[in-house]
């Protein structure tokens, strides 16, 4: 990764570790995935001023699932059902590891000594911060945490096969994002009659008061807009082991803001764990950024083609989609 893609990556680590605390804060009273499908309804009204992105619909519908209703479904519930801001932008953090897994099984993508250094650093961070914690969360909220997680690679995996073009110009991680979007209002609001009720989101909406409105205008606008369209573009341009180690600054910030915010002081182990976080990330980027500058050119990508649509792939520039 260059120096420009580091700093956009720490951009959007900072902006959805915040997510968690906000997160926290709009949901009260509003139920888990009444919450999800509200605020990808907010993201898919983009879809009106947003062009279709030039990639399969398989594409679209993938990431779609797993990067955000499987990852935010899982995440919002979990959340609903005890596991702190701070806590859970530490398990989410998981994603590093199955999406380096999951790549180098499906794209053949290798990580690099360095890289499995700095996640390494990443993950002993995470396990000291969790261990420090003192387990106040229920092991379903953990585990449905994890499954957030796992949701998460997967979609970061099928983002980054998609390839770098997948619409006109810089649109084109937007377009992703934007249209992905669309997939998930009605199989979420679907899965809230299910599993929470008519009762449950009868009063989730009459619950919705300004605090659920700002803190789904910041999910769905920094977060997912421009947070995954800025994700989006640097998976299409650069191996997954190199960008997916960043979101490891994530739980720093949401620790750092929910003591802040919400008087949760961290821990001395917090403290030395998420030094290692940022630790971690250090090494892992600083070297990527090596490596890159001695090459002239990114590794192949493994793009899925969509019908008639083969010469597109052709088209990818190192600016981005």
């Amino acid at each position: 990764m260059n120096r420009r893609d580091m700093v956009l990556a720490a951009i959007v680590a900072s902006f959805w570790g915040f997510n968690f605390v906000v997160i926290d804060w709009g949901m009260d009273g509003v139920p888990p995935l009444l919450f999800v499908a509200i605020r990808f309804s907010v993201v898919a009204l983009a879809a009106f001023v947003v062009p279709r992105p030039r990639t399969s619909w398989r594409t679209v519908v993938g990431v779609g699932l797993f990067m955000s209703l499987g990852q935010f479904g899982l995440l919002y519930t979990s959340m609903a059902l005890g596991l702190q801001p701070g806590l859970a932008a530490l398990v989410l953090q998981a994603q590093a590891v199955f999406t380096i897994l999951i790549a180098a099984a499906v794209l053949r993508e290798r990580p690099t000594a360095p890289q499995i250094i700095g996640v390494g650093l990443g993950i002993v961070g995470l396990a000291i911060v969790a261990a420090g914690r003192g387990g106040d969360a229920t092991a379903l909220a953990v585990v449905l945490a994890l499954a957030a997680a796992f949701s998460w690679g997967i979609g970061n995996v099928i983002s980054r096969r998609a390839g770098a073009v997948s619409g006109p110009g810089r649109l084109g991680s937007l377009s992703l994002t934007v249209w992905s979007a669309l997939v998930v209002p009605v199989p979420a609001l679907a899965l809230s009659f299910a599993v929470e009720g008519p009762d449950a989101i009868a009063a989730g909406l009459a619950a919705f008061g300004w605090e659920s409105a700002l803190s789904t205008l910041y999910t769905a606008g920094l977060c997912t807009i421009i947070g995954y369209s800025i994700w989006n573009a640097l998976l299409a341009r650069n191996p997954s082991a190199a960008v997916v180690p960043w979101v490891l600054l994530a739980p720093v910030v949401a620790m750092l803001s929910a003591a802040l915010l919400l008087g949760q002081i961290p821990t001395p182990a917090e403290v030395v764990g998420g030094g290692l976080l940022v630790g971690g990330v250090l090494v892992t980027g600083l070297r990527t950024r090596r490596s890159a500058t001695s090459s002239t050119a990114p590794p192949p990508l493994a793009p899925i083609p969509a019908p008639g649509r083969r010469a597109l792939y052709d088209e990818r520039a190192p600016s981005g989609r």
